[in-house]
């Protein structure tokens, strides 16, 4: 008769692996690490955050960074409207797709549904959850809202099955709760399944007080660990010894059992051995192989996988076996042993989704039969939901697989940087936990003195930061030293070993002896009165967690006041403006109001507005002077800005330029004062017009104020031409007054925009009415040239000044 262990290796914090092994060989393999978050089991308070009708599903917002993907399927008939809302369901009975209600009518944005969650999320895919909830216990499964009793589908005998349902019955349990019995439930007395009942009852109602304690997302029910969960689903009487090499660990293995099963015989054995204990027992080799491509059979031949995103291909090859009498009993007696690892392998691997097994073809009807005999017999020992087919008429024998997680491939290897995918390579978390078992295995060894690593730098930093402790114990207990080396040209999951003996030999570890498996005495087995040292480790293991919080967490500074950052100067522009009464809008700007005025005076006649600071316009009351003042803008002369209405005297020039483009020249021309002409104040408002809609790609001009800063001996040495400037624009403003230079006077054109500001006659104005000269800004090439056109414009006639502004706007 078969030997049955089971090995829990458990490293507390880190990684949980639990081995079924039958006469040696690794038959079942489950892994859990405490880095992944895992959900399945656990059971949530949601919110539903979106309806699709065209996919008939819904997403559920259940605490966790993705959504939960809730399909018609898997809504309970208790969110159903109508009358149908109070219905219940038969347990195996489940309501037909076609029969069920569309889901925006069973469930409405904001609604809060409980869920469970079926599976884990997958690539970009979220979780799988539904509203039908399972809570297992060790005999039995309880399904609230449901009605009718079953016995699990694995149970095949009729006689068992109607035995188990009518004990079930006797045990009375409560109304709109159905009940299931587990495998492991079977031939169990009745007092035990009793037992078992009322914790699940309990359990349900404890879910249910907490369900109605606030709003939102919540957790209502969590799985347990690996440990506890794997003892209560998966252990069975064909179990003789549970052996974990962790303390704490096997005293809670061991008083679940004294809860759950408490007439059992099955011995929990602790491990306290320097050799690892999948090492020990030859399980780490077989766990190497679970994710190669081609696994070896028995007979001579060989199993392909090829793993997808939802389709797993299976191929079977002959190899080097061949039967002597056919073809036909060669390809039975390959694919038979084919099956049987399949089944395994499908277990080992937890592949899941659409499965096809390409086997070697055979004609015989009864050989086709026998295959899918054997491997739906195969299958029965796997925990999944599977639905095999039959052999098609190509070879192909197709199954589908409950998937409830990512395969043992997607949890210990990453996506190859390099090859984006097509290739795997392990983890660094991966490579330093099989370091760490390996480490054991070499410092254990007599013939060992010391160690020399060479990995990767990840790895190395992992290894002397994370485990660090764990090193340092190592070396105390087996009394060896480790170095370790960086190699950045390595590849993260290529490490090297190399061991010497005390003498500087170097040890090939190849060559060691294979360990011998154990053998345990009665004192090994744990007994009911070892039980009292595990609220001992339980305390003191509460006490290094917290010991570990209080030193990461740092003590609480108090906040810096904020410091009160000083009041910034106001600018000279708006210095200025505040200081001339200007109005500011929502953007801390001084509003143009000269700008405005300006446009009307274009348009009729040159209305004042009325405020009277820096308008460069003269009025029809102003004096003649003054307007012939004004009219001198239009040969610009060079007696600077006003320092006070600098900065609006750029903000106009800039309010009345389109930009023209780099490298263009852009005139200045000033309409006249004795009255609106009627032409040209049509043109004018179309070159307004074109004016406001070439603003916002507007550049400004040269000449702010930092072109404006000159020293006191420039503005001296300047101070002479100001006043030649006056004369020569007086001059000037007297030939444009006649009649005939108005009436020749060229329209203006987009290219023809005014581009220097009108405060320039305003300026000088200015500077006649002060004997004091004021400083005049460094001149510009342009203006020097204005300059030189206007005094030609005073010693000559109307005549001459007209040629020169045809002869200036041509240039």
């Amino acid at each position: 008769m078969a030997t049955t262990d089971m090995l829990i290796n458990h490293v507390h914090g880190e990684e949980s692996r639990i081995a079924i092994v039958e006469d040696g060989k690794l038959e079942e393999l489950y892994t859990e690490r405490e880095s992944a978050d895992l959900h399945v089991g656990n059971i949530y308070r949601g919110k539903v955050t979106n309806v699709e009708p065209s996919i008939q599903a819904a997403f559920v917002d259940f605490g966790v960074e993705r959504a939960g993907f809730l399909h018609i399927t898997d809504v309970h008939p208790r969110y159903f409207p109508g009358s149908e809302k109070d219905r219940t369901e038969k347990v195996g009975d489940k309501i037909p797709r076609r029969e069920r209600p569309p889901i925006q009518k069973c469930l409405k944005r904001g609604q809060e549904v409980l869920v469970q969650v079926l599976k884990e999320g997958i690539g970009t895919k979220g979780p799988t959850v539904t509203s039908y909830i399972s809570i297992p216990g060790r005999y039995l499964v309880m399904m609230p809202n449901m009605e009718r009793h079953g016995v699990s589908r694995k149970v095949d005998d009729p006689d068992k099955r109607k035995a188990m349902r009518k004990i079930l019955d006797d045990l009375d349990p409560p109304k709109d709760f159905g009940f299931i019995v587990r495998t492991a439930g079977l031939d169990r007395p009745k007092t035990e399944l009793k037992r078992d009942l009322s914790f699940l009852l309990r359990l349900w109602k404890d879910i249910e007080a907490n369900s109605t304690k606030g709003k939102g997302p919540a957790e209502l029910y969590t799985e347990s660990d690996l440990v506890i969960r794997t003892l209560r689903d998966v252990l069975t009487n064909d179990i003789k010894r549970v052996i974990v090499d962790d303390r704490l660990a096997a005293l809670r293995a061991r008083q679940f059992l004294r809860i759950a099963m408490p007439r059992t015989t099955i011995k929990v054995i602790h491990y306290d051995d320097p050799m690892p204990l999948f090492d020990a027992f030859d399980i780490e080799r077989q766990i190497q192989s679970i994710n190669d491509r081609t696994v070896p059979l028995e007979c001579g031949g060989s199993l392909v996988f090829d793993q997808t995103e939802a389709l797993v291909a299976i191929d079977v090859n002959s190899g080097k076996f061949r039967d002597k009498r056919d073809a036909e009993q060669t390809a039975f007696l390959t694919n038979k042993d084919a099956v049987a690892e399949v089944a395994r392998q499908l277990r080992l691997r937890d592949l899941g989704g659409l499965i096809v097994l390409d086997l070697i073809d055979m004609y015989q009807h009864k050989h086709r039969r026998e295959i899918e005999r054997l491997f739906r017999e195969g299958l029965k020992k796997d925990r999944a939901r599977t639905k095999v087919m039959k052999i098609s008429d190509l070879g192909l024998l197709e199954m589908t697989r409950q998937r409830m997680r990512p395969s043992l491939k997607k949890s210990v290897y990453d996506e190859c940087p390099t090859c984006l995918g097509m290739g795997l390579v392990l983890s660094a978390e991966s490579v330093v936990l099989d370091l760490m078992r390996r480490l054991a295995v070499v410092l254990s060894t007599k013939q060992v003195a010391r160690v020399e690593l060479s990995a990767h730098p990840d790895v190395i930093t992992q290894m002397l930061n994370r485990r660090r402790a764990s090193l340092v114990k190592l070396e105390k207990s087996t009394g060896k030293s480790l170095r370790f080396h960086a190699n950045p040209a390595a590849v993260v999951d290529r490490v090297e070993i190399s061991c010497f003996d005390a003498n500087g030999g170097q040890v090939q570890l190849d060559k060691l002896p294979k360990p011998k498996t154990p053998q345990f005495g009665k004192g090994a087995e744990l007994t009911i009165a070892d039980l009292d040292e595990l609220d001992e480790l339980l305390a003191q293991q509460q006490a290094e967690i917290a010991a570990a919080l209080a030193a990461k967490s740092p003590p609480p500074a108090e906040a810096p006041a904020r410091e009160q950052r000083p009041p910034q100067p106001a600018k000279e522009g708006d210095q200025a403006a505040q200081a001339s009464g200007e109005e500011h809008g929502e953007d801390g700007q001084p509003k143009k109001r000269r700008r405005r005025r300006r446009r009307r005076r274009r348009r009729g006649g040159g209305e004042d507005g009325g405020d009277g600071h820096g308008d460069s316009r003269p009025s029809d009351d102003r004096a003649p002077m003054e307007a012939s003042d004004e009219q001198s803008h239009d040969e610009p002369d060079d007696a600077g800005y006003d320092a006070g209405d600098g900065d609006d005297a750029e903000g106009d020039v800039d309010e009345a330029r389109g930009y023209v483009g780099a490298g263009e020249h852009v005139e200045a021309v000033t309409p006249p004062d004795d009255g609106p002409d009627v032409g040209n104040v049509a043109d004018q408002d179309v070159e307004e017009a074109r004016s406001e809609e070439a603003k916002p790609r507007r550049r400004r001009r040269r000449g702010g104020r930092r072109h404006r800063k000159k020293s006191a001996a420039q503005a001296s040495d300047e101070s002479k031409d100001t006043h030649d400037d006056d004369a020569s624009s007086d001059a000037a403003t007297a030939v444009v007054e006649a009649p005939d230079a108005i009436a020749e006077e060229p329209e203006a054109s987009v290219e023809s925009e005014v581009s220097e500001p009108d405060e320039s006659a305003e300026a000088a104005s200015a500077a006649e009415d002060d004997d004091t000269p004021e400083p005049a800004p460094k001149k510009k090439p342009r203006r020097r040239r204005s300059k030189k056109a206007a005094t030609a414009k005073a010693d000559g006639d109307g005549k001459d000044d007209k040629d020169d502004k045809a002869g200036k706007k041509s240039a």
